[in-house]
């Protein structure tokens, strides 16, 4: 007769792997690889983040950055997730992004690393919840007269804001359930996502009447930033387009902050991060030409005049408005709606788990409330934590600037890809620095990180400065009809975050943050 069987005998190689990195499986461990793939394909949400910022591509340079930029710079962004996913395969841990610097870096590198990834998330996550309550606001008024005129007395500001409140209600309380009711949503999303895809592609193929024509599709440029054209075009309002880009393929990191919930976590979490990218950005590129070549109103998609255009310059729905039916224009709006739903609760999934980890270091105010998990294994603090603190983000949404542009959440969506990509440059960079010490994972690039990991810190470092700049001249200090209302308040608040992290590290943190703590021995 054998003797009971000890914890480290009973434990799974996830667990065990696991505990050698210092922590002991507080989550459920019940996320398959496919799981753990659909969770950050839904967080990048090629029916959230390609409506949603379709405009200021449009507005931005026009066809040629999204015909052109989509592939150019999707393919950058495959080479900062493949460069992630080794560091995935190595550190299969919640805190991900920031666990992986510190233990490259040192305590110091995981601090910034870990409040830039943070910030980042909780920004993405308002946006999407953002975007998700400006389509379903149009999508009500499209299918019940009277709507808009009868919620809100027809005020589409406050509209937008109120079921951007109530959508995010909605997610933080299905982010309450147990974790395998959020892999099956995540899976169901996936599928939602490529029938949802795929069906649009399919009505703006089938239903309009005429298409453009491919040199229009890839030569024409079109600007409406406000600013002037000539060189400055090439080289400031064209990148400026690429944000349709950069902000629809992140969220990728979410297969890293749920590889404690994961089977396998040392390889689906890798393949979870890089197969997300590459489908999305096949997937979204044909989407998106599907939507240029349905756009033969251009004059009317770029006009600013709310009578002739009411959703606003380069919108998206001004293309689907004048090429479809009505009853095929109110399908796509709801499939996409439908989709940018399933990607804010994803969002809202990875920056819990990502809040819960970062707190079980110590590294966040009250982190003792937020690295807490419930009876169902659910950091439920953290959950309700992150819900808040993105409806005050989005608070300056309540004001438009005075192009009628909603600068407050390009700002917001600005924030999110600044504060993402920055927190992927730093541990890609510490993993070039440390070269063949590294120890590598299953999962792993070879020698091939080398040129990976400095193309992905260029490309990464270029759109960081870019996102930060003004997106209308109204913008500009010292400029004719300068107002605050326009500014993009993203460079002010990733600034001012990173002042009082420099100034907290000096007075008191870098007394008492040793890193990762050990919940285990």
């Amino acid at each position: 007769m054998t003797g009971k069987p000890s914890e480290v005998e009973t434990n799974t190689a996830d667990e065990q792997l696991l505990a050698s990195l210092g922590y002991k499986q507080e989550l459920r461990r019940s996320w398959s690889g496919f799981s753990n793939f659909a969770i950050s394909f839904s967080a990048i949400s090629i029916l959230s983040g390609c409506f949603t910022t379709f405009s200021q591509a449009w507005n931005n340079g026009g066809p040629v950055a999204i015909s052109i930029g989509w592939p150019v710079i999707s393919s950058f962004i495959v080479i900062i997730g493949l460069c992630l996913a080794e560091l995935a395969s190595a550190y299969p841990t919640s805190g991900g992004i920031y666990w992986w610097a510190a233990r490259l870096g040192g305590p110091k590198a995981g601090f910034y690393t870990g409040w830039l990834n943070f910030i980042g998330l909780l920004a993405i996550n308002a946006s999407v919840v953002y975007g998700v309550s400006t389509f379903l606001n149009i999508t009500l008024a499209t299918c019940f007269p009277g709507y808009a005129d009868a919620f809100m007395s027809g005020d589409i500001i406050r509209q937008q804001f109120a079921w951007f409140l109530i959508i995010m209600v909605i997610i933080t309380i299905l982010n309450c359930f147990p974790s395998s009711i959020q892999a099956f949503v995540n899976s169901l999303s996936v599928w939602w996502h490529v029938a949802g895809a795929l069906a649009i592609i399919l009505i703006l193929v089938i239903i309009p009447g005429r298409h453009q024509d491919i040199a229009w599709v890839f030569t024409t440029r079109i600007n409406n930033s406000g600013f002037v054209n000539g060189p400055f075009f090439w080289i400031y309002i064209l990148p400026l387009g690429f944000l349709l880009t950069q902000y629809t393929i992140t969220g990728f990191d979410a297969s890293a902050h749920l590889s404690e919930e994961t089977h396998g976590a040392q390889v689906s979490a890798a393949n979870g991060i890089w197969k997300s990218i590459f489908y999305s950005a096949i997937g979204g590129y044909v989407l998106l030409l599907a939507f240029l070549f349905a756009a033969t109103r251009p004059d009317l998609v770029s006009s600013f005049d709310a009578s002739v255009n009411p959703f606003g310059s380069g919108s998206v729905i001004t293309i689907l408005f004048h090429a479809l039916t009505p009853i095929m224009f109110r399908t796509v709006l709801i499939i996409s709606t439908a989709g940018q739903l399933f990607c804010a609760i994803a969002c809202l999934t990875s920056c819990s788990r990502m809040m819960f980890a970062f707190s079980r270091d110590g590294a966040i105010p009250g982190y003792r409330y937020w690295n807490r998990v419930n009876k169902k294994q659910v950091p439920l603090n953290a959950v309700l934590a992150s819900a808040v603190i993105g409806v005050l983000m989005t608070l300056p949404a309540l004001w438009k600037s005075p192009r009628g542009i909603p600068t407050a959440f390009y700002a917001v969506v600005s924030i999110g890809v600044i504060g993402l990509y920055l927190a992927f440059l730093i541990p890609i960079w510490l993993r070039w620095r440390v070269g063949s010490r590294f120890e590598a994972g299953r999962w792993n690039l070879g020698k091939s990180y080398a040129w990976m990991n400095l193309v992905a810190v260029a490309e990464i470092a270029v759109i960081s400065i870019y996102f930060m700049m003004p997106f209308e001249p109204a913008a500009v200090p010292g400029n004719a009809g300068f107002t605050w209302v326009a500014v993009n308040y993203a460079p002010v608040l990733v600034g001012l975050t990173l002042l009082f992290l420099w100034i907290w590290w000096h007075l008191s943190v870098k007394k008492w943050f040793t890193g990762p703590r050990r919940t285990l021995e």
